[in-house]
C-alpha cells in the first residue's frame, strides 16, 4: 500500500479536478487585468463641448492628436478639483490623481481640426494659444490579440474535429493517428463476475458452450490427442434470449481476458479503418492469449458480399469482412483466441463466415420453454419482495413466447406497479397487470366509446373466446377485456401450446378462432365493422403460408415457394400466373370455410355467447373460470397443461416434505416435555 495521502479539498470542492485548459483562461484574464488596472480615466466628448467648456475657459493644458484620428485633451492640474472634472480627476482604481489624458474625441481630418482650432483661438493672446501635438501609437497587445485569437480558434476547431474523427475516445484512442486502433473494450478476468449460475434456462446452449470453457482452461487435454481448438462459436437466436449474457458467462467461467465490441465499431467513414481495427483487435488478443473476442451484432460487418452493386467495387464493409475472415483462418495462427459472435439475422451472413474452420460451432439460443421460463423467473425474482402465496409455476404459465429480457421486464414492471400502489410486497395481481401492460399496452380508461361501439367490441371478443373454447387445437383463453389498451379497443389473452410441429387441423382451428370476432358481429348485429383488421391480417398470412410455404393444400400440392437463403427478389415470383390464381383461390376457400365454421359454432351456442357478451359489458373483464361456468370445462388439455399439472403435484410434494421437517422438531420437544414431567 502507498503512503501517499490524498489532498484534502476545502468543503464544497469535493470531486474537483484541475484541467489544463484552465491555465490558458487564467493567462488571458491576467493580460486583460493588466490593461484595466492602473489605466487612466478618459471620458469621451465632442468638439462643441470641448470648445465651449474647456478651450474658451482656458482650462486646457495640451492637445495630443494620435494617429490622425483622435484628439486627447489634458486638463490643467489646478482646475481638476472643480466639480465638472470630478469624473476624470482620479484613476479607475485607487485615489491616484489622473495626469491625463482626460478627454477624447474624434477629429474627422487633421486639416479640419487645425482650422477649427485656429478659428476658436483667434481672440486669444499668443501666450494663451495652444498648438496640438501629433503622435503615432501602436497597440501591441491589441494587434497581438488580433492574430492570436483567430489562430487559437482554428486550432481548437481542428482538435475538436480530430477528436470526433477518432471516435470520441479519451487518451490515445481519441486522436486521428490512432483511428485504426480497435474500439473493443477489454474486460479483465478479475472484473467478470457472471458465471453459468447466473444464466437461467438455456440448458442446451450451456451444454454446447461448456466445451469452449474446457478448451480455454485446459487446451492440452485436447491438443495432445491431435485435436484443434475451435476458432469460433456463433450464438444465433431471437432478440432478448441471452446471447450476450451467455458470452459473458463463458468469459467468467474460463477466467480469461474478454474483448467485447459491436459489429458497428468496425464501420467508419475512412477507407481501410475497419480492416485496421480488425488487425489491431487480433493483435491485442494474441498478446493476452488465451482470450475471447466477442462481436455482438456481427451481421453489421458479416453480410453476404456482392449483394449491393450500388456501393461500387470498394465497399468498406466488405474489406472489413475480408480482413476478419483472414484473421480467423488465414496463413497466420491465432492459437488460444476464440471468437464468439451473436446475431439474430443469420440468414444475411456470408457463407464464408459461417463455414467450418471459422465459426465451427453454431449455437442456437431459442426462446425459453415452460421449465426454462420458471428457472429464469427464479433468478429475476430474487431481489423482489414477493407475497408468500406467489406461485412461480403460474407466472411461467402466463408468459408463453416471452424471452429472458421480457421476463426481466415483467418482474421489474410488477415491482413498479406494486410500489405505485404503496404495497409492501409484490402480489400475483401485480404480475398479471405487468403482463397485460407489456402485451397490450397501457389501459386507456379515459377513451370515449359509445354504448353501441362498446357492445360491438364485447360481442366481438366473446366470439373469439367462444370459438377458441370449443375447438380442440385453438389456444385456450386466459382473459378477455373490453378496456382499450394501446391501439386496440379490446383484447384477449390466450395460452398457446408450445409445439415444434403444427398440423393442418391445428392451423385451421387457429384461423377459425381468429375469425370468431367478425362472425359474432355478423350474427348478432347483422353487420360487420373494421374491428377485425388485425384478425384478417393474421389469418390471411397464415392461409398463404399453408398453401405456398408449408404445402398443406391438396389443390396446390406438396410445393413450397419459401426461400430460406433470402436471395429471392421480391419483384419476381417463382411460379406462373395460373399457379398464382390457384394459390389465391385456395386461400379464399380456406378463409371462407373457416369463417362459416366459426359462425356455425357461434349459432350452436348463441345463448351462451349472449350471456358471455352481457357479462363482458357489465364487468369489462372476464377470466378462464367465468368461461368454464358458462360453457363447462374444456374437453381437451394440451401437453403443456399436463406438464403444469405435474409441476403443481411436484410443488405440493415439496411443500409437504418441508412441512414435515418443520413438524419433526416440534414433536421431539413435546416428547421431551412429557419425559420431563414423568421424571
Amino acid at each position: 500500500m502507498s503512503n501517499k495521502k490524498k489532498p484534502i479539498l476545502p468543503k464544497g470542492m469535493k470531486g474537483f479536478k484541475f484541467k489544463i485548459y484552465w491555465i490558458y483562461a487564467i493567462i488571458f484574464v491576467f493580460f486583460i487585468g493588466l490593461q484595466l488596472i492602473g489605466t487612466e480615466v478618459t471620458e469621451p466628448t465632442n468638439w462643441q463641448e470641448f470648445n465651449q467648456t474647456m478651450l474658451q475657459n482656458g482650462k486646457v493644458e495640451k492637445i495630443v492628436i494620435v494617429n490622425k484620428e483622435k484628439a486627447y485633451v489634458h486638463i490643467k492640474k489646478e482646475v481638476l478639483s472643480e466639480e465638472q472634472f470630478k469624473k476624470v480627476s482620479k484613476k479607475a482604481f485607487g485615489d491616484t490623481p489622473n495626469l491625463g489624458p482626460h478627454y477624447v474625441f474624434e477629429i474627422g481630418s487633421v486639416e479640419t481640426f487645425s482650422n477649427n482650432l485656429k478659428d476658436a483661438q483667434i481672440d486669444f493672446d499668443n501666450d494663451e494659444k495652444i498648438s496640438p501635438f501629433y503622435e503615432t501609437r501602436k497597440d501591441v497587445f491589441g494587434d497581438l490579440l488580433g492574430w492570436i485569437l483567430p489562430l487559437a480558434f482554428f486550432i481548437f476547431i481542428w482538435l475538436f474535429i480530430m477528436k470526433r474523427m477518432g471516435g470520441g475516445a479519451g487518451g490515445g484512442g481519441g486522436q486521428i493517428f490512432n483511428i485504426g486502433k480497435t474500439q473493443g473494450k477489454l474486460v479483465d478476468k478479475e472484473d467478470i463476475k457472471i458465471t453459468f449460475k447466473d444464466v437461467a434456462g438455456l440448458e442446451g446452449a450451456k451444454e454446447e458452450i461448456t466445451e469452449i470453457v474446457d478448451f480455454l482452461k485446459s487446451p492440452e487435454k485436447y491438443t495432445k490427442l491431435g485435436g484443434k481448438i475451435p476458432r469460433g462459436a456463433m450464438l444465433i437466436g431471437p432478440p432478448g434470449t441471452g446471447k450476450t449474457l451467455l458470452a459473458k458467462a463463458v468469459a467468467g467461467e474460463a477466467k480469461v481476458p474478454f474483448f467485447s465490441l459491436s459489429g458497428s465499431d468496425f464501420v467508419e467513414m475512412f477507407v481501410g479503418v475497419g480492416a485496421s481495427r480488425v488487425r489491431d483487435l487480433f493483435k491485442q488478443a494474441k498478446e493476452k492469449a488465451p482470450a475471447i473476442i466477442f462481436i455482438d451484432e456481427i451481421d453489421a460487418i458479416g453480410r453476404a458480399r456482392g449483394k449491393n452493386s450500388m456501393t461500387g467495387s470498394n465497399d468498406e464493409r466488405e474489406n472489413t469482412l475480408n480482413q476478419l475472415l483472414t484473421e480467423m483462418d488465414g496463413f497466420g495462427t491465432n492459437s488460444g483466441v476464440i471468437v464468439m459472435g451473436a446475431t439474430n439475422r443469420v440468414d444475411v451472413l456470408d457463407k464464408a463466415l459461417t463455414r467450418a474452420g471459422r465459426f465451427d460451432r453454431q449455437i442456437f439460443v431459442d426462446l425459453p420453454d415452460l421449465l426454462e421460463r420458471k428457472a429464469i423467473f427464479e433468478v429475476h425474482l430474487k431481489p423482489i419482495k414477493l407475497a408468500e402465496s406467489m406461485d412461480i409455476n403460474f407466472l411461467a404459465r402466463q408468459t408463453p413466447g416471452f424471452s429472458g429480457a421480457d421476463i426481466a421486464n415483467v418482474c421489474n414492471e410488477a415491482a413498479l406497479i406494486a410500489a405505485r400502489k404503496s404495497k409492501e410486497k409484490v402480489t400475483k395481481q401485480d404480475f398479471l397487470d405487468a403482463v397485460d401492460r407489456i402485451i397490450g399496452g397501457l389501459e386507456k380508461k379515459s377513451k370515449i366509446i359509445s354504448p353501441a361501439e362498446k357492445k360491438t367490441i364485447a360481442f366481438h371478443e366473446a366470439g373469439h373466446a367462444t370459438v377458441s373454447w370449443m375447438l380442440q387445437y385453438a389456444s385456450p383463453l386466459i382473459k378477455v377485456t373490453i378496456v382499450p389498451r394501446g391501439k386496440s379497443l379490446g383484447a384477449a389473452w390466450y395460452l398457446p401450446e408450445e409445439r415444434q410441429l403444427t398440423t393442418t387441423q391445428q392451423m385451421l382451428d387457429e384461423i377459425c378462432a381468429a375469425m370468431g370476432g367478425r362472425a359474432a358481429e355478423d350474427i348478432f348485429f347483422d353487420k360487420i365493422s373494421t374491428g377485425a383488421l388485425s384478425d384478417l391480417e393474421k389469418v390471411t398470412k397464415q392461409a398463404y403460408a399453408m398453401v405456398s410455404i408449408y404445402g398443406l393444400s391438396k389443390e396446390v400440392g406438396n410445393i413450397s415457394y419459401y426461400d430460406s437463403s433470402g436471395q429471392q427478389s421480391g419483384f419476381t415470383k417463382p411460379y406462373s400466373e395460373q399457379r398464382a390464381q390457384l394459390i389465391d383461390k385456395e386461400v379464399t376457400r380456406i378463409l371462407e370455410e373457416q369463417y362459416q365454421r366459426a359462425k356455425d359454432v357461434l349459432i350452436a351456442n348463441k345463448e351462451k355467447v349472449e350471456k358471455l357478451g352481457s357479462e363482458l359489458l357489465e364487468n369489462e373483464v372476464i377470466f378462464k373460470d367465468d368461461l368454464a361456468k358458462i360453457f363447462g370445462d374444456r374437453k381437451w388439455k394440451s401437453y403443456e397443461e399436463e406438464q403444469l399439472i405435474e409441476l403443481d403435484k411436484e410443488k405440493e410434494a415439496e411443500d409437504k416434505k418441508v412441512k414435515a421437517k418443520e413438524e419433526k422438531p416440534a414433536k421431539k420437544e413435546i416428547k421431551k416435555e412429557v419425559n420431563d414431567s414423568d421424571s
